[in-house]
């Protein structure tokens, strides 16, 4: 009896927290219903509560994780298999994350209470919107989906722009494609002008190319010891794909200048090179400077012939007699002759390269087309 006497008051006490635990816990619940019950937008057609509100953030941020993890592991999976085509995979990365993104946006939209039949009214108007203030982003949207998916345009390729911008595709995104210059200058293409505009794609389907570089020799000098400097120059550049076959360099006669007579070295580059434009040029042209002064050929400067009217007081012939002995050097300094080429080696040289090059059609690098370049402009025909 003293034990159920004594036991009676404690119990009591805990009776009572539990109501007061209780009533708290309602008069919480209760607040918490009544925030997230309130209406932060009416219409005839919608109603904007924030528990919606809060649930459809909680649905985007739960999309963007979804496709964050689903794109990680895409990445994962052309890590571990370097044969799949990682164009492709990026095309595929990317359209799944749009996906998700309108889906989630979607699911968003029905959890604040505007169903699809509802948002057809404001589609409708944010489609007169995308007509005027969005037409430029929903442009650059739409060319970035069809660049994924034409695959004229992928990530790695290098390419030039009718603007001069070269660069290599870092990435394709909603608004604009991300080019990175050789200079390690990122470029923020908007993607529309890869659509309507024209592109030059140096590596489209190969990523070997050919450049020319143009050069000039003095009058008189033998042009196939011209073509030996030059393919000796060719081979000392580490970036020559090849020098015998197809692919091997060729040393073309272009033009008789004013001062010189110009020849083109046409070599085909290696993959390390092909995206790469000042620096090749610059290394073929210094090696060709090196060449051509082992075997004494001049690179002449401008030069012009000069008439003489008068000269001394005298006119006609006689002017012309007194120059003569005036500008007579009391010796004959003639610099010693350049090195005569054997017989073999110069009819192993004397092959016209250029003729060769139209006979073959223009000459395909392995399982590539034919991209050749200038110095500094677009690609010359042959």
């Amino acid at each position: 009896m003293m034990n159920e006497t004594a036991a009676s008051p404690i119990e009591a006490v805990g009776e009572q927290t539990l109501d007061i635990a209780d009533a708290a816990a309602k008069q919480g619940i209760d607040g918490l219903r009544s925030l997230l019950e309130f209406q932060l937008l009416h219409t005839s057609n919608v109603t904007i509560a924030v528990g919606s509100l809060l649930a459809a953030v909680l649905v985007m941020v739960g999309t963007l994780l979804v496709s964050a993890l689903v794109q990680r592991a895409l990445g994962r999976y052309g890590k571990r298999t370097p044969s799949v085509n990682q164009a492709s995979l990026y095309t595929l990365n990317r359209v799944v994350h749009y996906l998700l993104l309108a889906a989630g946006l979607l699911l968003a939209l029905e959890v604040l209470g505007m169903s699809v039949t509802k948002f057809a009214v404001l589609a409708g108007g944010l489609g007169v919107g995308l007509g005027f203030g969005l037409q430029a982003i929903f442009n650059n949207f739409v060319s970035g989906l069809i660049l994924l998916f034409d695959k004229s345009l992928k990530v790695g390729d290098f390419v030039e722009l009718e603007a001069g911008t070269r660069g290599m595709v870092k990435a394709i995104n909603i608004r604009a494609t991300l080019i990175t210059t050789n200079d390690n200058i990122d470029i923020l293409v908007p993607n529309s002008e890869f659509v309507s505009g024209r592109v030059v794609n140096w590596t489209h389907r190969s990523a070997n190319r050919r450049i020319r570089v143009p050069f000039g020799v003095a009058y008189g000098t033998d042009k196939e010891l011209v073509k030996k400097a030059a393919l000796e120059a060719a081979a000392r550049v580490p970036f020559t794909l090849a020098m015998e076959g197809p692919e091997g360099p060729q040393v073309w006669l272009d033009n008789f200048g004013d001062s010189a007579v110009e020849f083109i070295l046409a070599v085909w580059l290696t993959e390390e090179a092909a995206r790469r434009n000042a620096a090749i040029r610059a290394a073929y042209l210094w090696e060709l400077d090196t060449s051509l002064k082992e075997h004494g050929i001049e690179i002449p400067f401008p030069q012009r012939d000069l008439h003489i009217r008068s000269a001394f007081g005298r006119h006609g012939e006689a002017a012309l007699a007194a120059f003569a002995r005036g500008a007579a050097a009391p010796g004959d300094d003639t610099e010693d002759a350049a090195p005569a080429l054997a017989r073999e080696e110069r009819e192993a040289l004397s092959s016209n390269d250029a003729t060769l090059d139209v006979q073959q059609g223009g000459v395909d690098a392995p399982a590539s087309a034919d991209h050749e370049q200038t110095p500094d402009t677009d690609a010359r025909d042959r």
